[in-house]
């Protein structure tokens, strides 16, 4: 049995030195989109109860407040609440809706 060779092609210095930009500017971006993305739905399912810019101002959780390390916890209490003090938001936000979410709260509003 013969193995074939395939040509791969090669990026030199100079192609590299023209996709960085390219490269880096598109993960900021996306990040960018998502965090505009969570401030929409911010403003549609949450602000009536967690305030402008996440600063509540009654009852509800500060999310300023909220442990930046703790995306399970975030999720969780989105999607299946918090008893009589949060809806469930589970059959209204999907998964991608929820991470938007938590980038906008990360992002400090």
């Amino acid at each position: 049995m013969r193995s074939i060779s395939v040509a791969r092609p090669r990026l030199g210095q100079a192609s590299l030195a023209l996709l960085w930009p390219v490269l880096l500017f598109l993960p900021l971006s996306a990040a960018a989109d998502q965090v505009a993305d969570g401030q929409s739905l911010y403003r549609e399912f949450c602000v009536s109860c967690h305030g402008r810019d996440l600063q509540a101002s009654g009852l509800a959780f500060d999310l300023r407040k909220f442990p930046k390390n703790d995306a399970q916890r975030f999720r969780q209490s989105v999607l299946n609440g918090k008893g009589q003090a949060m809806p469930a938001w589970n059959s209204q936000l999907s998964a991608e809706d929820v991470q938007a979410l938590w980038a906008y709260v990360l992002s400090g509003g």
